[in-house]
């Protein structure tokens, strides 16, 4: 049984996306920043993952003139909305646990004038919604991690995504650490950001190929990542503070959660992977 149910993650998204928006650096793109070769500027960090999907995109079959791309996992829309103004000739479609999500992706969507070529659902990703049409590539930017059971991810992807096509998946993964000081960081991180899978590449790459997908390649994003930022420290103090305070858990879990992360990311615990399959 997943420790949190589809439930209790809607309500951690529905509870925490304004803040996610309103304190985040990247506007509405609500994942992380990466700093990778060539990037020089913050609005291209929140967009690298988003450009190295772009990359895969461009790289499909010639023949498929309007590729559908979609985004398991979409927040507030704005990786979907990026790739649709960065190539004109998609078509997307964003699936997300979170009504309040999905209202909020409707507007940027709308604000963007892709209503015409971008729709967001209210669905899980391992329930698919009826009515979504098959897809050329498919990703999950830190959405993997929440789901249920990676082979149903798997297989549900499966029959989503077209043969040939492609799935990416860039999150949160385990590295080799069994000391007691991982164990509990990673327990902080896991229950703050609600996790239910926290696997490592040769268990994604199992299952992956268990589930009809070829593994094609897996960058460590991680030495791209900013790290110990002013922001971050700041939060490790109040986080020290909370911990003499009485607080109800559900009002810092994501705060204490990306505190643990933090420290898991900079003692090499977890490491943040971009990895890219192919439906067989």
């Amino acid at each position: 049984m997943p420790r949190f149910s589809a439930a209790e993650i809607q309500r951690y998204y529905d509870r925490n996306t304004a803040s996610f928006v309103a304190l985040g650096e990247g506007g509405s793109a609500i994942h992380r920043a990466v700093w990778g070769p060539g990037v020089r500027r913050v609005a291209d960090a929140f967009h690298y993952v988003d450009d190295q999907i772009a990359e895969r995109i461009q790289r499909l079959p010639i023949e498929i003139e309007t590729p559908h791309v979609v985004d398991l996992g979409c927040g507030v829309g704005a990786s979907l909305c990026h790739l649709a103004k960065r190539l004109p000739a998609i078509r997307g479609t964003g699936i997300t646990l979170s009504p309040v999500q999905a209202r909020v992706a409707e507007e940027t969507i709308k604000q963007a004038g892709l209503s015409d070529r971008v729709v967001c659902l209210e669905g899980d990703y391992c329930n698919l919604p009826d009515g979504v049409q098959p897809a050329d590539l498919a990703y999950a930017i830190e959405s993997f991690v929440h789901g249920p059971n990676p082979a149903r991810f798997f297989d549900e992807c499966r029959r989503l995504i077209q043969p040939g096509g492609l799935l990416v998946v860039c999150d949160d993964f385990k590295r080799p650490a069994s000391d007691r000081a991982a164990v509990s960081a990673i327990e902080r991180f896991t229950r703050g950001w609600h996790v239910n899978t926290l696997i490592d590449r040769d268990e994604l790459q199992a299952i992956a190929r268990t589930g009809g997908f070829t593994h094609e390649v897996t960058t460590d994003l991680s030495p791209y990542l900013e790290l110990n930022r002013p922001r971050d420290r700041a939060i490790s103090l109040l986080m020290a503070l909370v911990a003499w305070v009485p607080v109800h858990w559900s009002r810092v879990d994501h705060l204490l959660g990306g505190d643990a992360l933090q420290q898991c990311l900079e003692r090499g615990w977890i490491g943040y992977d971009f990895a890219v399959f192919r439906r067989r």
